[in-house]
């Protein structure tokens, strides 16, 4: 297996791990009976703590789909490169130094590390149209 598609089972694991933070940090303040409900009722704002590992997570989807599809686009390309190696480093390494952040409720400096992942992930993407 490519490291690349390597890096996108770990940045799906990565992925996993946060639906189940967010949703027990969901459970923990809504408690079971709300859990096991068809969740028709409006409920209150989640606490900061859980509202933060909540947003973390929808942020994390928003950006995920666009590393697989790079991902998958190198590999059916068969480009494995510095490009890909690295910018795959860089989407996970700043997703979780992001998560780390966000959670802990650090500013800006979090806005450094979602533009690592960003660019981490373009570089992926860009690798199989730069010239060898």
């Amino acid at each position: 297996m490519s490291f690349e598609l390597i890096a996108l089972a770990t940045a799906t694991l990565w992925g996993f791990l946060q639906l189940v933070a967010a949703a027990q940090a969901a459970n923990a303040q809504y408690g079971l009976k709300w859990a096991a409900s068809p969740r028709d009722v409006e409920m209150p704002p989640l606490t900061p703590i859980p509202g933060r590992i909540n947003r973390n997570f929808r942020n994390y989807m928003e950006t995920f789909p666009f590393f697989a599809a790079a991902v998958l686009t190198v590999q059916a390309a068969g480009v494995h490169n510095e490009l890909t190696h690295w910018g795959s480093i860089a989407y996970i390494g700043g997703r979780i130094a992001y998560t780390a952040l966000y959670i802990s409720g650090i500013p800006l400096i979090r806005s450094l590390f979602w533009n690592i992942a960003a660019f981490g992930m373009l570089a992926v993407l860009a690798a199989p149209f730069v010239p060898r």
